[in-house]
């Protein structure tokens, strides 16, 4: 929804009211009061006169001196170097007022970025239950820490050995002769399916087993599974480097040697 126009000042007065209004809200870098300001009037005299004004008497911090107790306040709320570098672009600070008050506030405060990130994680994460590996990264380097800096937060974490992987998390709650079966419907042989539920992390202590009862119970036939990919294809069995072709194409697909051997074989249709 647009915001409906300010009443235009008519006055000089009206952009210091303005002006003294919005700072008695909070505090403005010399950039966000210009735009407010802009917003009040197209005088360009007037605004620039205000901001002078307001400098010379206090009323507003230079962007030095605005930066510092920002830096001040975000270390103090275990913030890091990057958060603070982003949004203080965003709030119109040039960037050699933000990395020298960055500077001097580490500097007086001694402040060091390890144990920064290390308080800010036990802080936020006491465990890492329902949470995963990934959105741990993603918060702390929102909050602007490094990787390397993260990394040395989760060595300390008393709870490091319980934090998951999105896929690890969702293995853990995949059911084997399911997902076995959503990839033979897809196709795949015996030997794609082992290495493609491996690389999802998914236990296949139990694979061969598993295996077992479901071809024991229909579910499952590679033998004709094979023959049905094949099937797909237009190669001439008659022909040598057509058959080795199809035969690299059905090992590829996962299926073994007795299987494909069985489909290719002259009795087959």
């Amino acid at each position: 929804m647009q915001r409906p126009p300010l009443r235009q000042a008519k006055s000089i007065d009206n952009v210091f009211n303005s002006a003294y209004w919005h700072l008695s809200q909070q505090d403005y870098t010399i950039s966000e009061i210009r735009r407010k300001l802009e917003r009040k009037t197209e005088n360009i005299e007037w605004i620039e006169k205000v901001l002078a004004y307001l400098l010379e008497h206090s009323y507003l911090k230079s962007d030095l001196e605005f930066t510092i107790r920002y830096c001040e306040y975000a270390f103090s709320n275990e913030i890091g170097k990057g958060a603070i570098l982003r949004k203080l672009k965003l709030r119109g600070v040039s960037s050699s007022d933000i990395e020298t008050a960055i500077e001097q506030v580490i500097d007086q405060q001694d402040i060091d970025f390890d144990e920064l990130a290390t308080s800010r994680l036990l802080s936020r994460f006491m465990t890492f239950d329902g949470i995963s590996k990934e959105k741990v990264y993603t918060q702390m380097t929102t909050q602007g820490f490094t990787r390397p800096q993260i990394d040395q937060a989760l060595s300390q974490h008393p709870a490091r050995d319980s934090l998951r992987s999105k896929m690890a998390i969702k293995a853990e709650k995949a059911e084997l002769a399911t997902e076995i079966i959503k990839l033979y419907r897809k196709g795949k042989g015996q030997t794609l399916i082992l290495n493609e539920l491996k690389q999802r992390l998914i236990d296949v202590t139990e694979f061969e087993e598993t295996l077992y009862q479901l071809e024991l119970a229909g579910d499952i036939d590679f033998y004709q599974s094979c023959k049905d990919q094949l099937a797909k294809k237009s190669f001439d069995l008659s022909d040598y480097k057509d058959k080795s072709k199809a035969y690299t194409y059905l090992a590829r697909k996962g299926f073994t040697s007795d299987e494909i051997k069985e489909t290719m074989s002259p009795e087959q249709p």
